[in-house]
This record gives C-alpha cells, sequence and structure tokens, in this order.
C-alpha cells in the first residue's frame, strides 16, 4: 500500500449510507470534459486512454483513443460516440483491438427508434425497447463514464439494454473514502453487470467523473483504469474491488443449490484413477467429506440411513484438475465445479484478489474448486507483466518469501526474469518447501532455466524447441523428429531432472486455428457462455496465409506432448482459461489425440496432478479415506473420452452440487 494513499471501506450500516447521501448530485448533461486514463494490467501501467466529451445544445460528441501495449504487442482501439443533450445515443463506432488475440470493428446508427447495428460485416436493424445506451466491453472507459451518466439521468434503471448486443445492470453498492496528498475525497462505488462476464467495479467522484475502473480484459486477465490523478489510490482500490468481490462469491455460494451429509452412488461404473480397470455395478459411499468405501456392489455395505442415489448408466470418477488456471473473477467458482473441476492451481494473479477467493471458498463462505496457488515474478523491461517485477536476486528472494507468507505452494515464473534472479528464486523457494514453474525466460533455453532449479514447465512452445538442433538465425527450423538425437537428448533430460510439464494445448488449439473456421466447430461448447465471452473468443486464428506454419506448429505439439508421456514425463492438465469450464475437457481430449489411452489421459487431470503437488494421499483417487472429490458423468470415458463432458453430478469435499444452475448462475447455458 503505498504511504500518501489509505482507503475507509464504508459497508451497508448507518454511517456509510449517510455519507453516500451527502454526496452531491451532479447534472450530467452537457458536461464538456477531457482527460486521461491510465491502463493497467495486473496493477502495471501499459498504456493510456485519451478521450474528450463536447457537447452545446444539439447535443453531445465523445471521441476516444484508447491503447495499451501487452507484453509486446499493441492494443489500439478508437471510439466515437453521439448523442442528444440527455445522452440518448445516435451514433457510435468502434474499431481495433480489445486484446493482442481479438479484434472489434461495430457501428451503431440509431434513428426513428430503431437502430442498425452492424458488427464485423453482419448487419441487422433492431426496434428499440426501454432504456437502450451503445456501449461494448470494457473499453473504452470513457463509454463506461457516458454509461453511467446515461444511467443516471433517465432514472437509474435496475436494467438496461446495450447495442450492439446484450444488457447491462448497475447497483450503488457502497461509499470509499481516499486520502491522496493530504485530500480526502469520498468516491461512490458502483457495481456494472453485463459488459464483461461478470461485475466490474467502477468509482465516481463528486464531480460524476469516473475515477477509476476494476474489470477484466478480453483475454479474461485483470485490467484496471485510474484517471491520472487518482493513480496513487490504485492499489487500495484493487484491494477494496478484491474484498467486493469476496462479498459477490459469498452471495453465489447462498444461491447455489447443493447438498450435503452422507450419501451412496449406486449403480454406476467406477473409474477410481487408479490403474485398476473399470469396476462395474459400483458404490461409493461417502460420510463427513469423505470417501467411506469405493468398489463392486456386493462387497461395498450402505449404512442405513444413507441417501441413495442411483447412478446406473454412469461413472464416478475423481474430481478433475486445472493445472493452469488464472482465476481471474469470482464467476469461475461455479462454472469450475459445473465443469467437474474440484481443484485448480492459479498460476499468476493479483494478491489480494486470489488471497482472498482462496480464503472465501475454503472457509465455505464462498463457492468454487479448492485453490492452490503459485505467486507469480516477473522481471523488468518492456514486456514485463504483473505487479511482482525482481530486477535483482535479492528482490526476488523477498517475493519467493511474501508469497510463502500468504501460503503459496508455489512460485510462477514469468518471461522477463534474468538468469542470476531464476536462480535466487529457486533457491530461496526450494528452501521454504516449494516448487517453481512458469515460462521459460527470454534469453534462456529451456535446458538453461531447469538447471538454473525451475521444476515445471508451462506450455508446450517451451518444450518443442529442445527437441531440435539449436535454432540458428536466417535458418528455417527443421521439421521435428522424434527419433533425433536430440528429441532422445531433450527426453533424457526432462526425466532425469523430473521435470513436470503443462502444456496447455487448449490455449494453442484457439490461436492457431484457421480464422475462417468458426471455433465452434472445434469446440462446441464456445456457444454455451455468456454472451458477453463470445466475441473474443470467436473472433481469432489466424490468416489463410499463415494456416500452414499453424498447423505445424500445433501438430509438432501435439507429438511432443505424446513423446513426453511414453517417455514417462508427468504431464498435467491445465487450460489457460479459453473457453471457462469446456477447455479442460477438450485439453484431456487433445492428449487422448496426442496417444494417451483414455486413463492416462483422465489421469492428467486427477492423480497426476495431486502426485505432482504432494496431495496424491489426500485427493486424486476414488479410493476410501480420501476426500471426497469426485464426479458423476453420462457414459463411459474410457471407451468415449468426450462422455466426460456429460458432467451430471459434482461433489467437493462431500457437498453435492447440480452443474445446471451452476452454469446458469453466471450466464451460461447449461
Amino acid at each position: 500500500m503505498k504511504e500518501n494513499c489509505r482507503i475507509a471501506m464504508n459497508r451497508c450500516c448507518a454511517n456509510g449510507f449517510a455519507l453516500l447521501l451527502a454526496l452531491p448530485v451532479v447534472a450530467h448533461a452537457q458536461r464538456a470534459d477531457s482527460g486521461v486514463f491510465r491502463l493497467h494490467k495486473f496493477e502495471q501501467a501499459i498504456g493510456e486512454e485519451h478521450y474528450s466529451i463536447k457537447s452545446d445544445s444539439s447535443g453531445m460528441a465523445i471521441a476516444s483513443t484508447f491503447k495499451f501495449t501487452d507484453r509486446g504487442r499493441a492494443v489500439p482501439l478508437t471510439t466515437s460516440w453521439r448523442g442528444s443533450p440527455d445522452l440518448t445515443p445516435r451514433f457510435f463506432a468502434i474499431k481495433g483491438n480489445t486484446s493482442r488475440f481479438s479484434t472489434i470493428d461495430d457501428t451503431v446508427r440509431i434513428t426513428s427508434g430503431v437502430a442498425i447495428v452492424r458488427v464485423d460485416s453482419s448487419v441487422r436493424t433492431v426496434p428499440l425497447r426501454g432504456p437502450t445506451f451503445t456501449i461494448a466491453g470494457y473499453s473504452p472507459v470513457a463509454m463506461q463514464q457516458a454509461l453511467l451518466d446515461y444511467w443516471d439521468t433517465h432514472g437509474r434503471p435496475g436494467r438496461l439494454t446495450t447495442l450492439p448486443a446484450g444488457h447491462v445492470a448497475i447497483t450503488l453498492r457502497g461509499v470509499d473514502t481516499v486520502t491522496i496528498g493530504g485530500r480526502r475525497e469520498a468516491l461512490r462505488r458502483y457495481g456494472i453487470d453485463g459488459l464483461i462476464w461478470g461485475r466490474e467495479t467502477a468509482w465516481r467522484n463528486a464531480a460524476g467523473q469516473l475515477t477509476a475502473l476494476i474489470s477484466i480484459d478480453a483475454e479474461f486477465d485483470h485490467f484496471e483504469a485510474v484517471r491520472d490523478e487518482y493513480e496513487p489510490a490504485l492499489s487500495v482500490l484493487v484491494s477494496r474491488a478484491a474484498a467486493d468481490g469476496a462479498e459477490a462469491l459469498a452471495a453465489l455460494a447462498r444461491s447455489a443449490t447443493s447438498s450435503s451429509g452422507a450419501f451412496a452412488l449406486v449403480g454406476a461404473t467406477l473409474i477410481d484413477g487408479t490403474d485398476a480397470g473399470a469396476i462395474p455395478d459400483a458404490v461409493v459411499v461417502v460420510r463427513d467429506g469423505k470417501i467411506v468405501a469405493a468398489g463392486p456392489r456386493d462387497r461395498v455395505h450402505i449404512p442405513t440411513g444413507v441417501v441413495r442415489i442411483d447412478a446406473r448408466g454412469k461413472s464416478v470418477l475423481p474430481g478433475l484438475w486445472d493445472m493452469h488456471a488464472h482465476y481471474e473473477q469470482v464467476e469461475w467458482g461455479p462454472i469450475y465445479l459445473a465443469a467437474g473441476v474440484t481443484t485448480a492451481r492459479d498460476v499468476g494473479n493479483e494478491m489480494e484478489f486470489i488471497t482472498s477467493v482462496r480464503d472465501a471458498v475454503a472457509s465455505g463462505k464462498g463457492i468454487g474448486p479448492r485453490l492452490l496457488l503459485a505467486g507469480i515474478i516477473d522481471g523488468v523491461g518492456a514486456q514485463a507483466l504483473g505487479v511482482q517485477q525482481a530486477a535483482t536476486p535479492e528482490h526476488g528472494v523477498e517475493l519467493v518469501r511474501q508469497y510463502h507468507a500468504a501460503r503459496f505452494e508455489q512460485i510462477k515464473i514469468y518471461s522477463s526474469v534474468s538468469l542470476p534472479v531464476l536462480q535466487a528464486i529457486t533457491a530461496e523457494a526450494h528452501r521454504l518447501g516449494m516448487t517453481v514453474t512458469g515460462h521459460v525466460p527470454q534469453g534462456m533455453t529451456t535446458f538453461q532455466a531447469i538447471e538454473a532449479g525451475m521444476d515445471q514447465i508451462n506450455h508446450a512452445q517451451y518444450i518443442v524447441p529442445m527437441m531440435k538442433p539449436a535454432a540458428v538465425p536466417g535458418v528455417r527450423a527443421p521439421a521435428l523428429d522424434l527419433n533425433s538425437t536430440d528429441a532422445q537428448r531433450a527426453l533424457a533430460f526432462l526425466k532425469d531432472h523430473h521435470t513436470v510439464v503443462d502444456p496447455t494445448l487448449v490455449v494453442f488449439e484457439w490461436s492457431y486455428h484457421p480464422a475462417r473456421v468458426p471455433f465452434s466447430e472445434i469446440e462446441p461448447g464456445v456457444l454455451k457462455v455468456a454472451p458477453e465471452l463470445r466475441p473474443q473468443l470467436l473472433n481469432t486464428g489466424v490468416s489463410q496465409a499463415a494456416e500452414g506454419i499453424a498447423k505445424i506448429r500445433f501438430d509438432e505439439m501435439l507429438q511432443t506432448v505424446g513423446a513426453l508421456h511414453r517417455a514417462g514425463i508427468p504431464v498435467v492438465a491445465g487450460t489457460d482459461q479459453v473457453v471457462p469450464g469446456y477447455s479442460l475437457h477438450r485439453e484431456i481430449e487433445l492428449y487422448v489425440k496426442a496417444g494417451f489411452t483414455p486413463l492416462a489421459a483422465i489421469q492428467a487431470a486427477t492423480i497426476v496432478p495431486a502426485r505432482v503437488m504432494g496431495l496424491d494421499q489426500e485427493v486424486g483417487t476414488v479410493t476410501a479415506g480420501k476426500r471426497a472429490d469426485l464426479i458423476v458423468v453420462d457414459g463411459n470415458p474410457l471407451e468415449h473420452i468426450e462422455d466426460l463432458r456429460n458432467v451430471r453430478l459434482v461433489v467437493s469435499a462431500g457437498r453435492r452440487y447440480d452443474p445446471k444452475p451452476l452454469w446458469r448462475s453466471v450466464g451460461f447455458t447449461p
């Protein structure tokens, strides 16, 4: 926390509402304004938005230029808007990028109660009914300010339509007092639902200006924007948004339909996660959050009074793990459970947010899978990411100690860490009983990173080059040959160093697929996500000219992952987000495509990660005495791996969840 800034958090109490009511009401119509928002990812400044608002008796015009640079890649966006004096929209145009991988090109023209909406090359006519505003997602911030102004001047409706698509609900959630340079100021805090998947948190000052926004960008990463003069308050506003998120998580937990108490699953095929074969007509008994018994029906006693659940025609498996999560918002909790994920490893987040969520779930005040945390550390430079950046070995050691004190299990290395800093980080982490995972930093080979102490590697992109001769500038890399001396040397090296690989094949399949092929043909689950998510998931892929090289790269990753498995190198399933819930199922399917047996692919998302994280005596198989983390699916995934998608019941620490209301609770279609 910065010394010249502190925040008082007023909750829904008499004093808080008294302060809220004491704030002046501002008339927003016809207000001329201009300013700068500083744009951040994971609290690191990465760009700016410059906006201007001009108004006269005929109406208002807004112009915005929004641009940040994310890990070396520019993300520019231009927006123009015109409306009447009461902020009723007449024209809206937005064009550019919303992330490194997604684009937007939309216009809306409104005349005589009808909107002509163009999204890319698709045009439709929409009759207007009720309060309607034009805005498209989290950016630019100036449009979010205009949205709040419109909401004020039109009676603060409980729900308003947005164009090109969607609906928004805005709630006034409280007042936070900020002190900057000796000046105390009360900021109204708002929750905005519908622009992104989940809730944003925004603040306005007494003049009605939007001062800060805590959101999620189109890559699902933490995004923050703060008006230039309020920059010193950013870290404490992030903390307040995290607390607000924890409150929302508790509300989701209260609304979710779940059941506890002793029960028995009867008649299912048991795929217990061990190397034993499937057991038909099995029984699994759960009591007090533990598995009491599991096995053939004729060998398992079902105690009197235990609830019996008919599971005939279904399979029971261990709860799944996602070993490459970025749990950026509380809505991931219900989604993970609905998809059968009962443990998730978060590999890079804002400390205030992720520890709040972890503790809320662990205490039963929130809803979601058990969370294991890897604290991210990057180096310094133009492509650095996140608030925790270590320029020296000493600083790296200090950050490791901070994460250890906050009960993180691992350290996550990012791409700008230098070799001396990496060596210091791994040494301190190992001294404290932590392991180190992550990227291979720029300027290092994967061999060097592992020799420097990295225990695990994220992403197949860092493994494939190990299998080939050293790259020569200007010379095209040879095709992958798994029988080559280089490939065999790499496999032996990884095995000798007990390296664990988290390939995240799904993120490469998503980014490398041909843009002319709808991503829904590869992952049909994308059609079931919340409407706010679809554009950034669907507007991706490579050009036709790049399809050939993209296919080669992805095929080499697939072949490499198969070779890792055959060599006995632990492979753990992770997604790096992509399509929430569904992408873990796709990752497992891709392992089968790479040559894993269905059982081995399932184990990559169950017992193997449990072993890797030192929890295999507690979870990872459906075995008597272990924590009751398990799923029930229609069909038999050992015969058809796609049946793993048919989750009908999820059990997390003995508590039963019906997936359908979980999907619906965050805007997905079951």
